[in-house]
C-alpha cells in the first residue's frame, strides 16, 4: 500500500501530514508512527499528523510525537494543516476544538482557554500552579498551564544558558507529571517580548513549539511580567501570542510546505 504524504513545518518544527480522508491508512500504532518519524531510516519529523473526518468540525487532527505517542495538541501543526485547508477552519483535536484563520501574518489559531487547575495539567497532587514549590537544580518555582497539552515554564535570566538537553528529560519524566510534561525555559526581554527554548514531551529539543509559546506567554501574563500581547522568539523564529478579553489564546505565525511524496506502508510496519 503506497501512501501519499506532505512534509511541512512551522518555524522548523516539522511534520509528516497524512490525509485519512483521501485513502485508508494502516493501523496507527506507536511503532508505525515512530518508524516514519525516524530521521535516519524514515521520512523524519517531530510529529506525525493525521487528518481525518469529523462530525463536529471541518476535520479532525491527530498528533503523534516522534516517539510514537499520541498527544493532545500542537500549535505549529495546527497552522500547517490550516495552510493545507486553505480557508478558515474549525479543527477537532484531542485537546479540544480550535479555529484557524488565514491572515497576512500567516495563520491565526484560536487555541481556546488555558487551564490552571492542578488536576487539569495534570499534576500528581494538589499545589499552586502559579508558583510551584518545586525545583530541579537551578530551575525552580515554575508555572504550570494546560493549553491543550501540559506545560511547565521556568522564567530565567538567560534561557540559552540552561542545560535543557540534560534537565528536560529529567523533568519530563518526573513522577509529579503522570502524563509527562513539556518543559519551557523563558527569558522576559520586554513588556511585549519573550525568548524561549522548549524540551518537547516525546520529541526533545525543538526549534519551535506553538503550545510552548502560548504557555510561556500566558505564564508571564499571569505573573504580570508582560502585556496581553507578546512576541515569543524561539530558535526557529517568532510567534505572536495574544490572550484576548474573552480569555482565549490567539497564536499567529507562519507555516510552510516542504515537499510531497509517497511511501510503502510495509516498509514501516504498516
Amino acid at each position: 500500500m503506497r501512501i501519499a504524504f506532505t512534509k511541512m513545518h512551522g518555524l522548523g518544527n516539522d511534520f509528516i501530514v497524512l490525509d485519512a480522508r483521501a485513502a485508508p491508512l494502516p493501523e496507527l500504532t506507536r511503532a508505525f508512527a515512530s518508524a516514519l518519524a525516524d530521521r535516519r531510516t524514515g521520512i523524519g519529523c517531530d510529529q506525525l499528523i493525521v487528518i481525518d473526518r469529523s462530525e463536529r468540525a471541518d476535520f479532525r487532527m491527530r498528533i503523534f510525537n516522534a516517539d510514537g505517542g499520541e498527544v493532545e495538541a500542537c500549535g505549529n501543526a495546527s497552522r500547517a494543516v490550516a495552510l493545507l485547508h486553505g480557508k478558515p477552519a474549525r479543527i477537532e483535536t484531542a485537546g479540544g476544538m480550535i479555529e484557524a484563520l488565514p491572515t497576512d501574518g500567516g495563520i491565526a489559531i484560536d487555541m481556546g482557554e488555558p487551564r490552571f487547575e492542578w488536576d487539569a495539567i495534570p499534576l500528581a497532587y494538589a499545589m499552586d500552579t502559579l508558583s510551584m514549590p518545586v525545583a530541579w537544580e537551578t530551575l525552580e518555582q515554575p508555572i504550570a498551564v494546560n493549553v491543550g497539552n501540559p506545560h511547565v515554564v521556568f522564567f530565567v535570566d538567560d534561557c540559552d544558558a540552561v542545560e535543557l538537553d540534560r534537565l528536560g528529560p529529567e523533568i519530563e519524566h518526573d513522577p509529579l507529571f503522570p502524563q509527562r510534561i513539556n518543559v519551557n525555559v523563558a527569558t522576559i526581554m520586554a513588556r511585549d517580548a519573550i525568548r524561549l527554548r522548549v524540551w518537547e514531551r516525546g520529541v526533545g529539543l525543538t526549534r519551535a513549539c506553538g503550545t510552548g509559546a502560548c504557555a510561556a506567554a500566558i505564564g508571564a501574563m499571569r505573573r504580570g511580567s508582560v502585556d496581553r500581547a507578546v512576541t515569543v522568539s524561539l530558535p526557529g523564529g517568532p510567534l505572536r501570542i495574544e490572550w484576548n478579553q474573552a480569555g482565549r489564546i490567539i497564536m499567529t505565525g507562519p507555516a510552510a510546505e516542504s515537499f510531497r511524496g509517497t511511501f510503502d506502508a510495509r516498509d514501516f510496519g504498516g
